[in-house]
């Protein structure tokens, strides 16, 4: 089954990265302190209908994960059909719609399973090429998971990111 990705215009491509620029994203968020399971079921219920206008919304691709001084925070974003006035409330304090700030992002893939092990091995790697590269990070990297659970490993799609500043 295919979902809906947000779209993006490639700006340069490495053999450890790709430079993408994106727009503006309409998204549903998250943050607790403890388990993503939690963090992925409240989103998941959101889009499932319970939300103040009790309407389902499809399901999209990337899940975005970050972790911070805060917590850990985790995105769905909604189809691009949704703007922030026809876009359903959260009837949760803990769940918000958020615009997620377009701009330059550095990418690079992997796939496996997206354990906080495979993850900070793929942003450090994506980080150092960054740094041997002279781009600057803005903010904590995130980690953009495209395949449910049931994905054999080998099949899966990851994503490490950071938004750079990009001249």
């Amino acid at each position: 089954m295919a979902y809906e990705e947000p779209e993006y215009k490639l700006i340069k491509s490495t053999d450890v990265y790709e430079i993408r620029q994106y727009e503006d994203r309409l998204a549903v968020k998250t943050t607790q302190s403890k388990s993503q399971n939690g963090a992925f079921r409240k989103l998941f219920n959101y889009i499932a209908g319970s939300n103040k206008s009790s309407s389902k919304i499809a399901m999209t691709v990337p899940v975005i994960q970050s972790k911070d001084s805060n917590g850990a925070s985790m995105i769905f974003f909604l189809p691009k059909s949704f703007t922030k006035q026809s876009a359903p409330l959260p009837d949760r304090d803990d769940v918000e719609l958020i615009t997620v700030k377009g701009g330059f992002y550095a990418v690079t893939k992997y796939s496996g399973r997206s354990t906080d092990q495979n993850y900070i091995k793929h942003s450090a790697r994506l980080f150092e090429a960054l740094r041997k590269d002279n781009l600057l990070t803005i903010g904590d990297p995130m980690m953009a998971t495209y395949n449910g659970p049931l994905t054999l490993p080998f099949m899966r799609r990851n994503e490490t990111m950071y938004r750079v500043n990009w001249k």
